[in-house]
């Protein structure tokens, strides 16, 4: 909230969405004079992160949606630079901002990318911020800290509520691009990001809704021929996470390390395929109506993620 308070723009408004069920917003002291100036709205259980953005999107009329993470600190020029970059470019839904490790001169995103199975991690995590240098098209935002043109949210329809944690917004940056929308990248709007402060960097809650998630994703975005390809690629991955557990690294050696066995990596990779099963109906009318919506062509679609992919070997050494 103080980080908010020292932004360049001024014209805009905050709404804090308070998923605790113990309205911690509005209990903490500390951030009593910053609060008087945004709208709290406080949930009586933990709605999900897309569901917040969407509470959020509903009690506004701003012509932009920036969605902040409550462990992200924004610059003095974030907004401002968002705004002006996607005033400057009609065709874009979207706005990845350069979010860096907190206290760190490394990048935890510069956008987003998508493996063939449906995983999405953040483009240049680990890397210098000059390896990303310019104003350039990306995938997709990490919502972490982006921006989002009211337009199009209203176009596809906002973030999908059932996602909970987690990929929410590689779903909703496909489906803008389905859509024929464009995203950018803004090297100039830096926000410093505490890494999955929330849930945990390998957490029991992240390994369940991420492998879940990510075949959300490919349910309801990917064209035919992608899918079929997809369970090799998953195959690959998990080869890949096996490897790198035996050498200490990536997140499913840091899962094993905080005292996950490894059967309960398998329960959740059943889990999250028995609740795609569960799932199905509803995510094939989504897939139904992304395609009848659509602006650019399966083949436009394909050379996108072609363009902006990740291998099934960096996704497990991560």
């Amino acid at each position: 909230m103080e980080s908010l308070g020292r932004q360049t723009l001024r014209d805009f408004e905050v709404i804090i969405v308070d998923n605790s069920g113990q309205n911690l917003a509005r209990r903490n002291a500390a951030e009593a004079s910053s609060r008087s100036a945004a709208r709290v709205i406080e949930n009586a259980r933990n709605a999900g992160f897309g569901a917040a953005i969407n509470q959020g999107l509903g009690v506004s009329r701003a012509r932009y949606l920036a969605t902040l993470n409550d462990d992200a600190v924004p610059h003095p020029g974030w907004l401002e630079t968002l705004v002006g970059a996607i005033e400057r470019r009609p065709d874009a839904g979207m706005c990845a901002s350069q979010v860096r490790l907190f206290g760190e001169d490394r990048l935890d995103s510069a956008g987003m990318l998508v493996a063939r199975d449906g995983s999405s991690k953040q483009r240049g995590h680990g890397r210098a911020p000059d390896d990303f240098p310019v104003l350039e098209e990306t995938l997709l935002p990490s919502a972490s800290a982006a921006l989002y043109r009211r337009a199009m949210l209203d176009d596809i329809g906002g973030f999908d509520d059932r996602f909970f944690l987690y990929c929410e917004d590689t779903d909703l940056g496909l489906r803008a691009r389905w859509a024929g929308w464009k995203c950018l990248y803004v090297p100039q709007a830096v926000v410093e990001h505490h890494y999955s402060h929330s849930a945990g960097g390998a957490s029991p809650v992240k390994a369940y809704f991420v492998e879940r998630n990510r075949l959300f994703v490919l349910a309801k975005n990917f064209p035919a021929g992608m899918l079929l390809v997809a369970p090799f690629a998953a195959a690959a991955r998990y080869f890949w996470h096996a490897w790198y557990i035996l050498q200490g690294r990536g997140s499913a050696a840091r899962f094993r390390a905080e005292g996950n066995a490894g059967p309960r990596m398998l329960w959740y990779i059943l889990r999250a395929h028995a609740a795609l099963l569960a799932n199905a109906r509803r995510l094939w009318l989504e897939r139904r109506r992304i395609r009848a919506s659509a602006r650019i062509t399966p083949s436009v679609f394909r050379h996108l993620v072609r363009c902006h992919s990740i291998s099934a070997r960096k996704v497990a050494a991560l």
